[in-house]
């Protein structure tokens, strides 16, 4: 008879307690948001002006980069240039790996000569390297446009981020990279949406959408004002000389070289997302059933990103950017107390098991997985990458060693493009197990036939349909053992990682 006060009055203390946390806490979120807010008020308008440039030069550049691996290889129906495998990872590995070595002359550039003035230069060059790009069909032609345009990202890179790093202070600095890093996203998400809009039968469009949104940037930058103190008074040879002084005293630091090499794998393996995956979707992934859905419940992919049949391969490799954008956030929740080494070699491990899974099957919705997969080993290593780089930098140094945090992209780079060339023609290139094919049966064929000839008469001569032919090759050949390299070489670094945490972190 006694419990029921009791439980009552319990109940309404603990709905008092409630009532009380609920207004602690919604207390402290108003906080939290007027900081946020006092914050954002902070920020010159230079700093708008910075992410808005990044957010279309983001969308500019991935607008045509995840399309350009398929570009380079693709049939010349769709007005690709069919060059083999190995001259993509020629053209993508070495070009875009010397975009990543630039910065550290280009910034020395920006310093002596004006950030505006760069800006400039880099846009022009940008805006005219997309339109002359798909002028040449040559290999040389198109390796020597490729490196004109990445001079001209160069240019960008180190001028844009040392823009916001002069627009914020201690206090505004945490929000303010937040802000640029999801512009981003943002832009790397929308980019490849807006230009396979355009793409229609053939790239060219692409490349001039592309083209349009730096000639934006170009107008944006007349609101542009130059930072202070961006100027030196050294001549560009004494700026020169600084920056390889610098070189040498980083290369002196045995346990951060070490580390920039591992790192290095981990991008090699990542970067297979827009060098190897486009193309092995678009030779072997069989997207019916992921177009059948769209097709009945939301007919505008269907018909904006398909050809009517399989859906853009460029489509669905996006989804990675999509999955950052709406993930990041709680991934960094979870990691962001854990130790920046043990969060790197979790995301190491994750990020290698998802894409060596992308590759393994023709399965679409099992690829898609294996992306999401892919993407929360990206969120948890990558920015645990420059975190780490800033702990372990002298404390009178820690600029110049996140300048250098660009060494395993150059390399990474470097790697990827001769796993997704030389690696991926003799692994898993549809071409190359066509004209196997028509060597061992002794078929007839015809040098100047297309790629797509090639595919389609070889069939016939065997009596297939073109999806029948494209198992036999699958069966025959086994394209996707290229997925034991591709995870062997995500171990290797994630493994080496983990001894490097327990010993040479330490010295």
């Amino acid at each position: 008879m006694k419990s029921a006060p009791d439980i009552t009055y319990k109940k309404k203390g603990d709905r008092r307690k409630s009532a009380v946390l609920a207004k602690i806490v919604s207390s402290m979120q108003k906080k939290r948001m007027g900081k946020i807010t006092t914050t954002i008020q902070q920020y010159p308008r230079t700093f708008w002006v910075a992410n808005t440039l990044e957010l279309f030069e983001r969308m500019a550049w991935y607008g045509f980069f995840m399309l350009f691996a398929n570009y380079l290889t693709g049939t010349s129906e769709t007005g690709a240039l069919e060059f083999t495998q190995a001259q993509k990872g020629w053209i993508m590995g070495v070009g875009t790996g010397i975009l990543y070595f630039l910065p550290v002359i280009t910034g020395a550039i920006a310093d002596k000569y004006g950030y505006k003035r760069v800006l400039t230069f880099s846009f022009a060059i940008y805006a005219s390297a997309f339109i002359l790009l798909p002028m040449f069909s040559t290999f040389v032609g198109t390796f020597l446009m490729y490196i004109y345009l990445a001079v001209g990202a160069a240019l960008f890179k180190p001028v844009i981020s040392a823009t916001i790093a002069k627009t914020t202070n201690d206090k505004t600095a945490s929000i303010g990279f937040g802000i640029f890093y999801m512009m981003v996203n943002i832009g790397s998400f929308l980019g490849p949406l807006i230009t396979l809009f355009f793409k229609g039968a053939d790239y060219t469009l692409i490349f001039r959408v592309s083209a349009g949104v730096i000639v934006l940037n170009l107008i944006l930058l007349q609101f542009y004002k130059e930072p202070e103190t961006t100027r030196t008074s050294n001549s560009f040879a004494d700026s020169m000389k600084i920056v390889f002084r610098h070189i040498w005293e980083v290369l002196l630091d045995f346990r951060f070289v070490i580390f920039l090499m591992i790192v290095a794998g981990f991008w090699i393996m990542y970067l297979q997302l827009f060098f190897t995956l486009p193309v092995f979707i678009a030779q072997w992934v069989d997207t019916t059933v992921l177009l059948n859905f769209f097709l009945e419940n939301i007919p505008f992919v269907a018909r904006h990103y398909s050809d009517g049949k399989q859906l853009d391969a460029e489509f669905i490799t996006n989804f990675d950017a999509l999955f950052i954008v709406a993930f990041q956030l709680i991934v960094s929740t979870v990691v962001m107390r854990w130790k920046a080494l043990n969060s790197m070699i979790t995301g190491f491990l994750v990020a290698s098991i998802g894409m060596a899974l992308t590759l393994y099957t023709q399965n679409v919705l099992f690829i898609m997985a294996a992306m999401f997969i892919f993407s929360i080993g990206e969120m948890a290593a990558s920015p645990k990458i420059t975190e780490y780089i800033g702990h372990i930098a002298p404390t009178d140094k820690k600029a110049l060693y996140m300048g250098y945090s660009f060494i395993p992209m150059f390399i990474g780079n470097l790697g990827a493009g001769w796993i997704s060339g030389s690696v991926y023609q003799q692994l898993s290139d549809k071409h190359t197990m066509v004209l196997k094919t028509i060597a061992e049966k002794n078929l007839l064929n015809n040098e100047n036939w297309t790629k797509q000839e090639y595919f389609k008469e070889t069939a016939r001569a065997l009596h297939l349909t073109e999806n029948e032919f494209t198992q036999y090759l699958w069966n025959t050949f086994h394209p996707n053992s290229i997925w034991m390299v591709i995870f062997g070489i995500g171990l290797v670094s994630a493994l080496i990682l983990w001894f490097y945490n327990k010993s040479i972190s330490k010295l």
